[in-house]
């Protein structure tokens, strides 16, 4: 006989960064989850930062990773002279554009202790600054654990 149980789990995922561009966090977030014993129910990330952001995004292709840069690149680029905050350099101001852009945080539904991503998908940090930083994700999961034996 088995009873199912509702369970919050919430760890911190401490990622450094080489510098601009996408990390695949997917393995990291999956073994997170694992080690929550939920079974059914949602994954949240947040990033606790202003400079970077959180992607679901193609985990095929590396291309699309290149070329996601090459747009935000395009759409704003470091050192333009519209920025008045440029104390910490000329690509801090266009990485805060960037993640406003984007996402700091995602919600995944989980099934059978899974998260239910798509055959191509895979999460990101995609960090906007060039140089390496040490960045933090909130991981926050509530769902329904099965107990055996009660």
């Amino acid at each position: 006989m088995s009873e199912s149980v509702t369970r919050q789990h919430q760890d911190i995922l401490h990622i450094t960064s080489p510098g601009r561009g996408m990390i695949s966090i997917t393995r990291e977030v999956s073994n997170i989850l694992l080690s929550s014993g939920i079974r059914c129910g949602m994954l949240h990330l947040f990033v606790q930062h202003t400079s970077c952001s959180l992607l679901i995004q193609e985990n095929a292709d590396p291309d699309v990773q290149h070329d996601m840069e090459r747009f935000l690149s395009r759409l704003v680029p470091d050192g333009d002279s519209i920025y008045a905050h440029t104390a910490e350099g000329p690509d801090d101001m266009p990485a805060h554009v960037r993640a406003a852009l984007t996402a700091t945080s995602l919600s995944i539904p989980v099934a059978d202790g899974s998260m239910t991503l798509g055959i191509w998908q895979g999460i990101y940090l995609y960090e906007h600054r060039r140089h390496a930083s040490r960045r933090q994700i909130v991981v926050h999961i509530s769902g329904v654990v099965h107990i055996s034996g009660m």
